[in-house]
């Protein structure tokens, strides 16, 4: 089901909360001082019903000049506008301001309604429907309906509604899959419920027990409670307006201009690469690194716009830019923005989000300029691809990735195909998840891998491999350790590595003894054989074969990995030969006599306590042999 979001727009005292009153019958100015001084400060927000049954939100936004970041707050997140005009009036400064403002957010539909025409004769209504066309004239509005009205008396409110119901019907649905996102236009709290905050779900789907994220805050919550249109329900989808009550957050913690999210796929930031374009009736250039007013979704925030490929924006012109935002904000690429002037406060300029969260420019770098212009205008692929590359310590899931590239599910997954069949990316599981890598990251990373383990090879021939921890500490300590064996698991399939328990070295890697040393290593070890039961001391055999000291523990551990050596105890070491002979010969004496003694052993094999003891420790460790008091028995 489509979920459409109308809003108002126009000059103060156009008439706009009244012509809501008549379409809805609700009256959504709800502060006492709205009510007062007769003009709307806050947003309002009423459920409209339109003559085919088809219910949509209904947003009225304030018109005073005072108020216009109220009214930025409500209508970044409409789908059609109605641009009220007094016919008794016509157009006025905020009527071209808010007209700015729907036009540089690029909303794509929308209605001029022409009210109190009850207040005028009618060749003054022609007058000024001449006058709001002229108006009207290169904006997104250049070709929409004007219909005259009299929201007191109710002439033209329903040919208002047709005409309304004909615009919502070719309404375009906003991406109501992937993670969801909501921009927080009020907070408050309600007795026995806690912190509760409305705002127009830009997408995905929300549903009560999901987990939350609030941002730039960065608190973790639960959705305890929705409603969308007063009634209570148990989820919402993209273009409702809806109410979210958060669990375990205090009133004070979530504020409007916070983001909503679906936990992990938004990041705050201070940065925000752009294209911004100057309106052709702005007054004065904007400097490199001027001061302005950012309105971003309900965001009000102090930014410096850095022009990356000149020094000043002239009236009507477009450029790439870098806003230098002066506290932290939230946005998704796409997302349109606004511009506002520091002091006056006058609307110049506006334009869309190519990365919400970019490293710091050099000015004047074309590669720089090139990889944002692709950003704007790429396909889907493209678009994905270039948010893979830029992952170069950590590892995104398929769904983080779409939404990272703001790309609905169904674009998304023809995107990842393409790039997979393309060979530019790759694709691995683990955790129960499918990931994604940039093929060109991937590469980077094996061959960091690889030209780590061939190094370690070389200093280390004697051992099996470069310990896997260590490995993931040097080049990956942004991905999880479980995730990292994933990673190796996925490279050990494609014949990359070899994982041995926990350590990892390159396909085909063989440990072996430098040439210099086969000869001492053979004599170490024929000498310690020799010993058969009573094997010489390691240190002693060390010294007597002459084994560089650099080279004494790695042969050490080498002979001890390949079982030709086993360790006893500290400084004794047994050959494998006689060590299994032992072993057969314990079991012999076992099978006749049942439980043997440690002199019974000594005696049978003809050597020392010093040694036997040792032994019969090592058999009762293997489980061959079990101690019972100062006898042993078959384990």
């Amino acid at each position: 089901m489509k979920h459409i979001i109308v809003g108002t727009a126009g000059h103060v005292d156009h008439g706009k909360t009244t012509l809501v009153k008549a379409l809805t019958g609700h009256d959504t100015d709800r502060l006492r001082e709205e009510k007062e001084r007769g003009i709307s400060i806050e947003l309002g927000f009423a459920p409209l019903t339109l003559p085919n049954g088809v219910k949509v939100g209904l947003v009225d936004v304030p018109g005073h000049e005072r108020f216009i970041k109220n009214m930025l707050a409500g209508v970044g997140g409409i789908d059609l506008v109605l641009l009220v005009i007094a016919a008794d009036e016509g157009v006025m400064p905020q009527t071209r301001e808010h007209l700015d403002i729907i036009h540089l957010l690029q909303i794509p539909r929308g209605l001029v309604v022409l009210s109190k025409i009850d207040l005028v004769e009618p060749d003054w209504v022609e007058l000024v429907q001449e006058e709001v066309r002229e108006a009207l004239k290169g904006t997104v509005l250049a070709a929409a309906p004007i219909v005259p009205v009299s929201a007191i008396g109710g002439t033209g409110i329903p040919e208002l509604l047709a005409l309304l119901q004909e615009e919502v019907a070719k309404a375009g649905e906003k991406q109501g899959s992937g993670p969801f996102r909501m921009a927080v236009d009020r907070s408050f709290s309600v007795t026995g419920f806690g912190t509760v905050v409305t705002g127009t779900l830009a997408s995905g789907e929300i549903k009560v027990g999901d987990a939350a994220e609030v941002l730039p805050a960065g608190l973790e919550s639960k959705i305890r409670s929705l409603q969308v249109h007063g009634e209570k329900v148990e989820r919402a989808t993209a273009g409702q307006r809806v109410a979210v009550n958060l669990a375990g957050l205090e009133v004070h913690q979530v504020q409007r201009g916070y983001v909503v999210a679906a936990p992990g796929i938004l990041e705050q930031s201070y940065r925000l690469d752009v294209e911004v374009h100057l309106l052709p009736g702005a007054q004065k250039n904007v400097e490199n690194r001027q001061r302005m007013r950012l309105h971003l979704g309900t965001t009000e925030a102090l930014c410096r716009v850095v022009l990356l490929d000149r020094e000043e924006l002239e009236p009507g012109d477009t450029a790439l830019a870098q806003l230098l935002v002066e506290e932290p904000v939230v946005a998704a690429k796409h997302d349109r923005f606004v511009l506002r002037t520091y002091s006056p406060m006058h609307t110049v300029g506006g334009g869309v989000v190519i990365d919400p969260n970019p490293p710091r420019h050099r000015r004047f770098r074309q590669e720089i300029i090139a990889s944002l212009a692709t950003k704007l205008e790429g396909t889907p692929d493209e678009l994905l691809l270039q948010q893979l590359a830029r992952q170069t310590d950590k590892l995104l899931t398929v769904e983080e990735a779409l939404g990272q590239a703001n790309l609905s599910s169904q674009e998304g997954q023809q995107a990842v195909e393409d790039l997979l069949a393309k060979d530019l990316a790759v694709k691995f599981r683990g955790e129960n998840k499918d990931f994604l890598v940039a093929r060109e990251v991937y590469a980077k990373w094996l061959e960091s891998v690889r030209h780590s383990l061939e190094e370690y090879h070389r200093s280390y021939p004697l051992r099996s491999g470069l310990p896997k921890e260590e490995l993931r500490s040097r080049h990956f300590s942004g991905i999880p350790n479980k995730l990292f064996n994933h990673l190796l698991q996925h490279w050990e399939q494609a014949g990359n590595l070899v994982v041995r328990e926990q350590a990892v070295a390159v396909a085909g890697f063989q440990r072996s003894l430098p040439a210099g040393l086969k000869a001492k290593t053979e004599a170490v070890v024929n000498a310690i054989k020799q010993g058969w039961w009573q094997p010489p001391g390691w240190e002693e055999t060390v010294e007597k074969t002459d084994l560089p000291r650099e080279w004494q523990e790695e042969v050490l551990h080498f002979l001890l990995n390949r079982g030709e050596l086993v360790k006893l105890a500290d400084d004794i070491y047994i050959h494998r030969e006689p060590l299994q002979a032992a072993r057969e010969k314990v079991l012999g004496l076992l099978e006749e006599k049942r439980q043997i003694s440690l002199a019974e052993v000594r005696d049978l094999l003809g050597s020392s306590r010093k040694y036997i003891l040792p032994l019969l420790e090592y058999l009762d460790r293997e489980k061959v042999t079990r101690r019972m008091g100062d006898l042993r028995v078959r384990a």
